[in-house]
């Protein structure tokens, strides 16, 4: 009986541990793909006047991508910004970074304060990707 029961729980955790590898490779697969789709848009920002600063590989469980791009305020106004929304209409992700950019504009002004140069865009991609908007260097990263 006990030999039994020790044989169900090798089985169980063999078990356990090809489903575990089979979602690993998986959301690996998943992750490649999105960085894959995502590396397709930075010819497309490059022509709208953000150039790519720094390109950075984070290799771990969950790989990523990370992208610096510069680009000048005075290349942003709110019309421009609308303008190209409108060209990136049925591309997510040329859309969730021009949106980002002008939310964070939109923000900033409500501050009354100026603005400090550069436009910086970061843009981690992972499975989730992240996208965070600077106006000015940060001092603190």
């Amino acid at each position: 009986m006990l030999n039994k029961l020790m044989q169900s729980l090798r089985e169980a955790t063999e078990a356990l541990k090809e489903e575990a590898t089979q979602m690993g490779e998986g959301a690996r697969e998943k992750t490649e793909k999105v960085i894959n789709d995502w590396l397709q848009i930075f010819p497309k920002l490059q022509q709208f006047g953000l150039q790519v600063n720094s390109f950075a590989l984070q290799v771990a469980l969950s790989p990523a991508v990370e992208v610096e791009l510069l680009g000048h305020h005075n290349d942003f106004s709110p019309e421009k910004l609308d303008a190209i929304l409108q060209q990136c209409k049925g591309n997510t992700a040329l859309s969730s970074v021009f949106t980002a950019i002008k939310t964070t504009y939109s923000l900033q002004a409500r501050t009354k304060l100026g603005l400090s140069e550069p436009l910086i865009v970061r843009i981690r991609i992972k499975l989730s990707p992240e996208i965070k908007v600077f106006l000015g260097k940060p001092i603190l990263d």
